[in-house]
């Protein structure tokens, strides 16, 4: 075991900038118990302190031990000390600190940043390489997959939200006192009027997610990790799921989506003005009515400006990581035209059809544009063998805009792609 002490890790840790030298440190050190738990306090997100400003010392105490700055800490962390009393503490702790031991190192631990380019991830990385038992926690939680890659998840019964375009946060409640996170851990501290509003006991040891809102995007996004004088009065938090803490540890719900969608409702009617909850739709998208309200939802998203739309199973659960219960779709528009020209393709696309020249009127709109994407090989193989008949054909065309042309009044569309013929029986040859 080393006898280096733990501000001189950190000092050695920020002298260089490379990763590998930054392990090899962490290495030489890592079975060093107070070394550990100091990492574990600064790095493990879900431990807090309670405090926003620590002071940087100027002077030498006589030195501080370890055991006095942990009781100390847990004090803080348990929230029996707080306001006045928790600064007071602070302040007691930093006299009686030398000037490095401060500044290096139990004060990097309460601003819950060792400042030296080590994150829980490099220390976990070392910890398994060398084959020994202690983690730091990874803050994690539920993220999203693009849904157009995963079509056949998208099936029976789901909710369907329209997607916000906001700042993703985890608030978490512990001690009648809310912490907010980012999706990777990191503390928001410029929203405290919405953690007053969620640091009520009736709360208490609950994970609430969602997005804040602002009128303005740009300037929320300009507030959120200023230092001081952010202005966020007027946002406000949407959530869309709710957990127990102790099953957001575990990495997993024990309740259904319905369900925990029932279990925010409840908590709803105690929410104050800052805090709203997501509305929700349930279909079925195997069926056919299923399908209009998802086409109705989807127009809307994109005459609204919403980023999209989710599409949540019913019955699946909240695992922290990126998860299919979860399925995120753009807003796309679909329009029906009609094939007045057929391209051969370029490169290995010789011999196959290329493209498709497409021309109609859509909502008011008259549209021509080429239409390229979205054909398998097998499509452009079997459709340039009936090319002569695709002439006159109706296509549905799928897109993310419509685009007002370079030239002359027509319009064209954003990313446009294939996605089917219009009246052709599933199979049926051209």
């Amino acid at each position: 075991m080393s006898n280096i002490k733990p501000w001189e890790i950190i000092q050695e840790l920020e002298s260089d900038n490379s990763r590998l030298f930054k392990e090899g440190v962490i290495e030489k050190n890592i079975n060093d118990l107070t070394f550990q738990e100091g990492l574990s306090m600064c790095l493990d997100a879900l431990i807090t302190f309670g405090v926003k400003q620590v002071p940087k010392s100027d002077h030498d105490g006589a030195g501080l031990n370890w055991s006095v700055f942990k009781q100390s800490a847990l004090l803080l962390i348990n929230r029996e000390k707080t306001g006045h009393a928790a600064r007071d503490e602070i302040i007691e702790l930093m006299n009686k600190a030398t000037l490095e031991e401060w500044n290096d190192w139990y004060r990097r631990i309460l601003i819950k940043d060792l400042r030296c380019g080590v994150s829980e991830k490099t220390v976990n990385n070392v910890a398994k390489k060398m084959d020994i038992k202690f983690r730091v926690p990874v803050f994690a939680c539920m993220l999203s997959h693009d849904g157009t890659k995963h079509p056949k998840k998208i099936k029976g019964n789901c909710l369907i939200e329209y997607k916000y375009d906001g700042v993703r946060v985890i608030a978490i409640t512990k001690n009648n006192n809310t912490t907010l996170y980012s999706r990777n851990g990191k503390i928001f501290s410029n929203f405290p009027h919405i953690e007053e509003a969620l640091s009520k006991p009736e709360f208490n040891n609950m994970v609430f997610d969602g997005e804040v809102m602002s009128d303005d995007f740009q300037s929320l996004m300009k507030q959120v990790h200023r230092k001081t004088n952010a202005k966020t009065e007027d946002a406000y938090l949407a959530l869309f799921d709710i957990l127990p803490l102790n099953e957001f540890n575990n990495g997993k719900s024990k309740l259904t989506t319905i369900e925990r969608k029932k279990d925010l409702e409840k908590f709803s009617k105690k929410f104050p003005s800052s805090i709203k909850v997501v509305d929700y739709t349930v279909v079925n998208l195997d069926e056919d009515s299923g399908q209009k309200t998802y086409t109705s939802m989807n127009k809307k998203a994109l005459d609204a400006g919403y980023e999209g739309l989710m599409i949540k199973p019913e019955n699946d659960y909240y695992e922290c990581k990126r998860s299919h219960a979860w399925l995120k779709m753009k807003p796309f528009i679909e329009v029906t035209l009609k094939v007045t020209e057929v391209h051969e393709g370029t490169g290995r696309h010789i011999g196959k059809l290329g493209s498709f020249t497409v021309e109609g009127t859509d909502d008011g709109k008259f549209f021509s544009l080429n239409v390229g994407s979205g054909l398998t090989d097998d499509d452009r193989e079997k459709f340039w063998q009936y090319k002569d008949s695709l002439i006159g054909q109706l296509i549905e065309v799928r897109a993310d805009a419509v685009t007002k042309s370079i030239e002359g009044e027509s319009f064209s569309l954003r990313f446009p792609r294939f996605k089917t013929f219009r009246g052709f029986k599933p199979g049926e040859k051209i």
